[in-house]
């Protein structure tokens, strides 16, 4: 049995790290419980059959046994892994409408390779074939990040964005703009600070 080791805090300190089974691991616990389920349903009519008093809870656990196959099932069709890409930088969603915008928050310090490679990784893990697409059916993530250029005040910076389509997981004509006046602008002031 292979698992997938996830560290999702974005400080970089492992505080947390989930085990992420694997789709074949989620099909084969679909069927375990499709199994069982189906073992309750008969338990069930056997209740009911004999009058039992608890005829009617066996009917409430065996539907929610039958939710909980169904959502094994699906997560057993969708892969729950996300792609790591080699120079990428840790990034948190700040805003995603489920639609084509999102927008990823980074550290300020990014060289342009490290920002392409975040932007990159960014749209093929908030890819979905669910996202409400109109139109041309691009996705397009910004990347932002903070500055203080002041005490008690802070500005956002765009630093780039992303656009992929929303038609095909695999996007060869991913396109990626970043904003280098910006971009050296926060080099700059995270310099002199």
């Amino acid at each position: 049995m292979s698992m997938a080791f996830v560290d999702t805090n974005f400080s970089g300190s492992p505080l947390l790290a989930l085990a992420i089974p694997t789709l074949g691991e989620f099909a084969q616990a679909a069927q375990i419980m499709g199994s069982l389920t189906l073992l309750f349903a008969l338990v069930t009519l056997v209740g009911f059959g004999f009058r039992w008093g608890i005829r009617f809870r066996l009917v409430g656990i065996t539907g929610f046994m039958a939710v909980l196959t169904g959502g094994l099932f699906a997560l057993g069709l969708t892969p729950v892994t996300r792609t790591v890409l080699p120079n990428a930088s840790r990034y948190t969603t700040v805003y995603d409408g489920g639609a084509t915008q999102a927008v990823i928050a980074v550290a300020g310090d990014l060289s342009q390779a490290q920002l392409t490679a975040t932007l990159q990784q960014a749209a093929n893990n908030l890819f979905s074939y669910g996202r409400l697409a109109t139109g041309d059916a691009v996705l397009t993530v910004r990347a932002r990040t903070l500055l203080h250029p002041a005490p008690g005040v802070t500005e956002p910076v765009y630093l780039g964005q992303v656009r992929r389509s929303l038609r095909q997981r695999q996007d060869p004509a991913m396109v990626v703009e970043l904003n280098t006046p910006a971009l050296d602008r926060v080099n700059r002031v995270l310099a002199g600070s």
